[in-house]
């Protein structure tokens, strides 16, 4: 008797608090659109991002394009494999990069196994 109760309690505490959670999601946008916030400022736009590993393999160059018609808050992710099993070196960058501008966000120089091929890249910018 006391396992079927603890499944009905489980049952109806569930539902109650995944709808609250869902609930403030679109609250939170309609008082930004109330506000005057555009809704792409509320989320990060993906970007393009060049990954380039420098000559020798000892450092590699993060280079971000902002496409956005404003100066954005980006950040840049590269993930890079090495000769060695399962070391493969990251780097995560973030600044603001001007409206229509490509920049260099950063330089990762390797920790000892030269960098051989890049695994991931991606990027994004938002408004500040």
């Amino acid at each position: 008797m006391k396992r079927s109760s603890s499944r009905i309690a489980l049952a109806t505490v569930a539902p109650g608090y995944h709808g609250r959670f869902m609930l403030r999601t679109p609250i939170l946008i309609s008082v930004a659109a109330l506000a005057g916030v555009p809704c792409s400022a509320l989320h990060a736009e993906p970007v393009p991002v060049v990954c380039t590993i420098l000559p020798g393999g000892e450092a590699a160059s993060v280079l971000l394009t902002n496409p956005l018609n404003y100066t954005a808050s980006c950040q840049a992710n590269c993930k890079f494999s090495t000769a060695v099993y399962d070391d493969n070196p990251q780097i995560i960058c973030a600044k603001p990069v001007p409206a229509g501008k490509q920049v260099e966000m950063c330089i990762l120089k390797a920790a000892g196994n030269k960098l051989l091929k890049l695994v991931e890249g991606t990027a994004d910018c938002k408004r500040p």
